[in-house]
């Protein structure tokens, strides 16, 4: 039996009183060190009490959205998996075994914005991981027929989540909400650019050398680590990285100035889905507007709320209710979803949520219930850290 899905579409939230009386202090709790090689590579050092244990982030500022040449989505989710394929002096089957015999943990995850591979490892096998890093950072080479292989396994990754209607969903979202930025692809891609992908080898080659350059890439090292030796191994593994990233050329979006509503049937089972996106600004540590999203997300529509509270907890309507407001580099998306029980309440949980927004715009809240919301997330904020 086939559900709805509602995806909705509005220019603008604007919620009263969540930036007043901003706090001064840093978000980072931590302290750090930061140093640039001359080839434009960043690092943070960032001692933890973690004893005999590290991890080590390198995080490509590549994702989906760098992805602006016509036809050729998915590449920046591709690297996350290429990446692991190795080099003429340490293949793919080599890497993985010295990483399983220094019972080291490694992974990868690509999002609109960026790629970020991390370890977790023991202290004393830290420059043999830097190295390993170093190597396929700088030298990752694999065969046409391993360019192939992965790329189909790419697209049946793709395929595994149609089956998921929140994939669905999320796939049209985007599609609808965007005209000209690359948001308008998820992650993952477009499929007829997916099902494509094996003929580009050689575009994969391209897309490897602009954007897996030494700028364009940010190293995290944090726990239990002496500074000193590390940033001489960082140095002498990294050092001979030669620039040569390439700026990619986006669109940006132009201004939305209506409403934009689709519906969606699923040719699988599932509860209704409501999507709602209200356009909103990039993120920045700096913007009032943007900081008070993350509030009023939590505030409005957390398992703490008025609105969980009734639609989930008592009247029992709602399945789920969560919202997203984008850690995004360019103009994004303050999203709500809303899983409904019945398709029959699906106007009355939609008004319900558009009269909680209505409610936060004509009244701000009170001073106290702010800094107590302030007080609770502040350590939630730390993984805004890296943008600093």
């Amino acid at each position: 039996m086939k559900r709805i899905l509602i995806l909705c579409f509005i220019t603008l939230l604007a919620c009263n009183g969540f930036a007043k009386n901003p706090d001064a202090k840093k978000i980072f709790p931590f302290p750090y060190t930061k140093i640039v090689l001359d080839n434009g590579l960043k690092v943070f050092f960032i001692p933890f009490d973690s004893p005999g244990l590290v991890s080590y982030y390198s995080i490509v500022r590549t994702g989906s959205r760098d992805e602006w040449e016509e036809g050729k989505s998915g590449f920046a989710h591709f690297f996350e998996h290429m990446m692991f394929r190795g080099t003429e002096n340490v293949p793919g089957k080599m890497y993985d075994s010295i990483i399983t015999s220094i019972g080291a943990d490694a992974n990868a995850y690509t999002s609109d914005d960026e790629t970020v591979f991390h370890l977790n490892l023991a202290s004393v096998d830290l420059e043999k991981v830097i190295q390993l890093e170093s190597d396929r950072f700088q030298h990752l080479k694999y065969s046409l027929q391993q360019f192939q292989t992965e790329s189909g396994a790419v697209y049946g990754e793709y395929r595994k989540g149609r089956t998921s209607p929140w994939s669905v969903a999320f796939e049209e979202m985007h599609n609808l909400a965007f005209d000209k930025h690359t948001y308008k692809h998820t992650t993952i891609g477009f499929e007829k650019d997916i099902k494509n992908m094996p003929n580009m080898y050689d575009y994969s080659v391209s897309f490897y050398q602009r954007y897996y350059r030494p700028s364009n890439v940010v190293l995290l090292v944090v726990g239990d680590f002496n500074k000193a030796k590390t940033e001489s191994w960082i140095r002498k593994y990294y050092n001979a990285w030669k620039p040569g990233y390439v700026e990619p050329k986006i669109e940006q979006e132009p201004k939305q100035l209506a409403p934009r509503i689709k519906t969606v049937e699923y040719e699988g089972k599932t509860l209704p889905l409501i999507m709602l996106g209200y356009k909103m600004d990039a993120f920045s540590t700096k913007n009032k507007n943007y900081l008070s999203m993350v509030h009023f997300a939590d505030l409005a529509f957390g398992e703490t709320s008025a609105l969980y509270k009734k639609l989930v907890l008592d009247e029992q309507k709602v399945q789920a209710l969560e919202t997203n407001p984008g850690v995004n580099r360019d103009p994004y998306m303050f999203e709500i979803y809303v899983m409904v029980k019945d398709e029959k309440d699906i106007d009355y949980v939609l008004s319900e949520v558009r009269k909680t927004i209505d409610a936060y715009r004509e009244k701000p809240i009170e001073t106290a219930q702010l800094n107590e919301l302030k007080k609770r997330n502040k350590y939630s904020s730390a993984e805004l850290f890296y943008t600093l």
